[in-house]
Formats: C-alpha cells, structure tokens, sequence
C-alpha cells in the first residue's frame, strides 16, 4: 500500500508495448533530419567560389602605402592596371603555413601567364621582419613581403584573423575575398570568372 501523497511510478511493460509506440517516432525524426541534410547539400550551389562577404566589394580597395621587408615602397594606387592579390600572413599561423604551398602553386600559375597574371604579395600581420624572414628562406616564396607595422592595412581591410586573402582589380576595386585558407584552384579560377567578367 502506498503511503498518501505519492504516487508511484507504473511498473515496466514487460511486453516492452511502450517502446514500439516511440520507435517508430524516432525513425520518423531521424529520416526527416537526413532529408533535410541531404537536400541542402543536394540544393547547395558547387560552382560559386568559396569567398566570403565584406563591406570593400565592389569599393575601391583602402590606402595601402608601406615599404617591402627589403625597404622598397610600395602604394597600391600605382599598381592600378594590374590584378593584385593580397595575402594576410603571419608566419606562427598554422592555416597560414598549411596554406602556403598553395600560394606558392598560384604564383607560379600567374608567372606562366605573363602580363595577364596577377601581381602577389604577402602582408605581414603581428610578427617580425626576422621571423618573415626566416619562414620564407625556409618554405619558399619569392613575391615581395609587405609590412603593416601598426596594423593599419588589417584594419583598413577589416582583417579579424589571417589567413586572409584579397582580390583587387585593375581599377583599384576589390572583387573578391577569402577568409580562411585558400588554393590555388579556387584563386586561379575565381581570376579567370573576374576577367571574362571585364570582357
């Protein structure tokens, strides 16, 4: 007997009736879940470029006026004519070492075009020239390395963490960026679309 006030819990159904009443509930979210997974993989569209939104497409490209690692000037203004591609590097970023033979296979591809292959350069984010230095002579790369000592190209392009990777046309107009690592396929193609775009 039990005592007043409490209820007790109904014994187990040994014939276990209880449980074949939700399974079939459970099969039914399970299925609904991987139909919806699978249709949006299925509706996903494979041939837009993994770039990323920002404020800068379609604007021209912020002031970026430093000096190389080896003291040369650089302005971007006076690279307008030219497609330029921006590369946000710090050389204790493990995405940005992985990325790396990646960028050294696209600026090879754009060497083998001549003057219709884009201009590549790497800008230092939060590190040493010596440090650059080092990790270049050691991997490779021999584009012209920027620096942005006081953070303010980063800012300019709203850089939250690198790798980060801009693409900038002949009139000084961003057209595209990648947050995260990139290939050389992606940034190759995504070029060519840029182009034919321009006619």
């Amino acid at each position: 007997m039990s005592e007043p006030g409490v209820t007790l819990d109904a014994p187990p159904d040994s014939t276990g009736r209880g449980r074949r009443r939700i399974a079939p509930f459970i099969v039914l979210a399970v299925t609904v879940v991987l139909v919806g997974l699978f249709w949006v993989l299925a509706s996903s569209d494979s041939s837009k470029p993994d770039t990323a939104e920002s404020f800068l497409l379609g604007r021209p490209a912020p002031r970026v006026v430093t000096t190389t690692l080896d003291g040369t000037p650089f302005d971007l203004s006076r690279r307008k004519g030219s497609w330029v591609v921006l590369n946000f590097f710090n050389s204790t970023c493990v995405p940005c070492k992985a990325e790396h033979p990646e960028l050294v296979a696209f600026v090879d591809q754009q060497a083998s075009l001549g003057l219709d292959g884009a201009e590549f350069y790497t800008v230092v984010n939060d590190d040493s020239d010596g440090a650059v230095r080092t990790w270049f002579d050691d991997n490779g790369g021999g584009w012209p390395i920027l620096r942005d000592d006081d953070g303010t190209i980063a800012i300019g392009f709203g850089v939250a963490q690198v790798p980060e990777t801009w693409i900038i046309d002949p009139d000084g107009i961003v057209q595209a960026r990648y947050a995260g690592v990139t290939t050389a396929e992606s940034l190759g193609t995504v070029l060519q679309r840029l182009r034919q775009a321009r006619g």
